[in-house]
């Protein structure tokens, strides 16, 4: 495949989109005003783009983002040069470091970067900066999902099988996602499915445009998507759908998991879930009766303080269903992020080397320290996650982190109870920012580095299949604008971890170099990326890991033959339903739960500044039922409150028979007062320390005369 096809007077470039996982393919055409163009030829999205795929060119206009550092003077962000503003940061973090000790500098990463930013992140953290306390935005979307298929299955990828195998299975059970809104280029995949005589049924407390495609809608209460896995369970067992060859040859822990689901019979999961039992066997024995199923989750689940063991309960209906390991069937993660894959193997997450290699295994640390060429001993153990790690910004005493360098992420709006984020990154001595735009996190930082954006830069991501693929720069970035690796290996310099002595490569800023050096630090690890190489990626339309080595064809189908465990066996969880860390009480009688919208991304931090997205979506909102709004008193449109235990939001309302009566739903893309975060728990599951964004108690208020107070963009603080 070529890179570039050169026309009369532009050159178009083959590359992918910035957002989300699928990581679409499209042409990018150089020139005054960049155009994205449909590639049809690569197997994802097969031409098919999203509004922000298609508008993502606009802001690569130099008015649309940051050109120039900016430091902070008397309170305000200046314009600054590059040695000044390195020269800053640098100082500040050694400051911090000799009064403090390493772990009071932090690393806030995220799901955006590619794999080298990722990779060389983790690296300057444990070798530049000698501290423990780094981990990601990434935290806050598969976390749960990656700890349950650890536990069941040995590893984590998002999907062990790629996405155009969805068409083909017989029956598919998606628990809270919304690709038709979050992804979807992808849609076309479950709709091919239902052509083909399969069955979609789709588990969410709305009636979203995803389930609206559905042949079957279940509509459980939020957080109680685990008591809803283990009454399916016990349908299939009391129907006689288990798989018992396949429990005994190829999986352990059946017995204890029978017991939980047989605890949870339908009339009393349809108490907990509200789903009608008559519903929940239709559902059992479309799944049970099917030649081949799935089931895939997304935040829905996951975002839960129990959302491991949710997880881990919708693993077990596989496993017990025969419909793991076997063509067309398996669990699978619908993966949020661009690089939400690649972003948690190769070292930015708090507890990981490269190559999804934990940080307290001897032999993994050995291996990536001579690649590193430094100590085993030198390099840091597991740290916090990442709210954990936010939520010790600024706090003196021991585990206090002082300094903190974000690189692509914006926590002020992305984290939960994010009033209390943005207070606590107000009390660093430090904060230092980069990224492409100015966001609610930079307007908060001391000082703001502009970074290249996804058109300006070449580097790798993994998709939500564990395809490794190739994003190449098709136009140079603005005069003043650097990359993440040159800035990072330009602060290595000044904290002299990169003299002039260092072996070549060690904070080296060409990204093919960079990778080269991943490839290496990944050998012999679950995500080996040892024989994917650029020109590979090419020729191929991305390489599937693990990838052992250049004869290595990669691995699109993972368990085909055994599960990564040390037997091969998959596990069942011994997991049993439980309340959420916050439920409804008479203060406090509604849930609350979140989610996005077609037209915005993540925090918005970028799509809020494309008209045409804006159009579409302009502001936040607050979804009720008609009934929950007709006792209130609500109109549609008008200033509604929503208030939990941490804050309040406002925003209009929106009056839809979408949702359930007994619950609200805000998308979390804007900040200020309509910010859905300043609402949600930060009460984390013990595994994935996974915030519970997706359900919380609030009640409902009538405001006089405050909608007009803001704008809906800035921050609430």
């Amino acid at each position: 495949m070529a890179d570039t096809v050169t026309t009369t007077a532009l050159a178009t470039t083959a590359t992918h989109c910035p957002y989300c996982s699928l990581q679409c393919g499209m042409r990018l055409t150089a020139g005054a005003t960049p155009e994205v163009q449909e590639r049809a030829d690569f197997p994802v999205n097969r031409g098919a783009l999203c509004g922000k795929g298609r508008s993502a060119a606009v802001l690569l206009a130099p008015g649309a983002r940051l050109t120039t550092p900016l430091v902070r003077e008397r309170g305000e962000l200046r314009a600054t040069s590059w040695p000044l503003a390195l020269d800053r940061v640098a100082a500040g973090l050694a400051a911090v470091r000799a009064e403090h000790g390493a772990n009071a500098v932090g690393v806030f990463g995220g799901g955006g970067l590619t794999n080298e930013k990722v990779y060389q992140l983790g690296k300057f953290a444990r070798v530049a900066l000698g501290t423990a306390s780094i981990d990601y935005n990434g935290r806050f979307c598969m976390s749960s999902a990656a700890a349950a298929s650890r536990l069941a299955f040995g590893l984590d990828r998002g999907l062990p099988f790629p996405l155009a195998d969805i068409a083909h299975t017989g029956c598919l059970i998606l628990v809270g996602g919304n690709p038709a809104e979050t992804m979807p280029p992808a849609l076309r995949y479950f709709r091919e499915l239902r052509e083909n005589g399969g069955t979609l049924i789709v588990v969410d407390p709305r009636r979203t445009r995803t389930a609206e495609q559905a042949d079957l809608h279940l509509q459980p209460l939020p957080g109680t998507d685990l008591a809803l896995a283990l009454g399916l369970l016990h349908v299939l067992i009391a129907d006689g759908l288990v798989d018992a060859d396949f429990i005994a040859a190829r999986t352990q822990g059946y017995g204890d998991a029978r017991a939980a689901a047989m605890a949870h019979w339908p009339e009393r999961v349809e108490r907990i879930t509200g789903v009608p039992a008559a519903q929940l066997r239709q559902a059992a024995r479309y799944f049970g009766r099917a030649a081949s199923g799935m089931v895939l989750t997304a935040r829905g689940p996951e975002q839960q303080s129990k959302g491991t063991d949710t997880v881990g309960a919708w693993i077990n209906l596989c496993l017990a269903a025969g419909k793991a390991g076997r063509p067309y069937s398996g669990y699978g993660c619908l993966t949020g992020q661009g690089n939400g894959q690649g972003g948690r193997e190769h070292g930015q997450k708090a507890d990981q080397l490269p190559g999804y290699r934990s940080i307290e295994d001897p032999a993994a640390r050995a291996h990536v320290a001579a690649v590193w060429g430094v100590d085993p001993g030198a390099l840091p153990r597991a740290g916090r996650s990442a709210y954990e790690l936010l939520d010790s910004l600024g706090r003196s005493g021991p585990g206090g982190v002082h300094a903190l360098l974000v690189m692509g992420s914006n926590p002020v709006v992305s984290a939960p109870h994010a009033a209390h984020v943005a207070e606590r990154l107000r009390a660093l001595g430090l904060l230092v920012v980069s990224d492409v735009v100015l966001s609610e996190t930079a307007q908060l930082a001391d000082v703001v580095l502009p970074s290249t954006q996804w058109a300006e830069e070449t580097g790798t991501l993994t998709n939500l299949e564990g395809r490794v693929i190739l994003r190449q720069q098709a136009t140079a970035p603005p005069p003043g604008v650097r990359s993440d690796l040159w800035i990072l290996r330009e602060l290595a310099e000044r904290l002299g971890a990169a003299t002039p002595d260092a072996r070549p490569g060690r904070f080296d800023d060409d990204p093919q170099t960079v990778f080269a050096e991943l490839r290496r630090a990944s050998a012999g690890g679950q995500a080996d990326y040892t024989g994917i190489s650029y020109d590979r990626i090419r020729a191929e339309d991305g390489v599937f890991w693990p990838c052992p080595d250049a004869e290595h064809p990669g691995t699109p189908r993972l368990f085909l033959d055994a599960f990564a465990t040390p037997d091969g066996r998959a596990r069942f969880a011994a997991v049993s339903h439980r309340p959420a860390a916050e439920e409804p009480d008479a203060e406090y009688p509604l849930y609350l739960t979140t989610g996005r919208v077609l037209a915005q991304y993540q925090s918005g931090a970028q799509t809020r500044r494309v008209a045409e997205l804006v159009g579409a979506a302009p502001g936040p909102f607050v979804a009720l039922h008609p009934r929950l709004a007709a006792r209130l008193g609500v109109v549609e449109g008008g200033p509604l409150a929503v208030v939990s235990r941490r804050g309040r939001a406002l925003a209009p309302a929106r009056i839809t028979d979408a949702i359930r009566p007994d619950t609200v739903f805000m998308p979390f893309h804007w900040a200020g007062p309509g910010r859905a975060n300043t609402l949600t728990n930060p009460a984390l599951d013990p595994t994935s320390k996974m915030p519970e964004f997706k359900v919380c108690a609030v009640r409902l208020e009538l405001p006089s005369g405050e909608l007009g107070r803001g704008s809906g963009t800035g921050d609430l603080g």
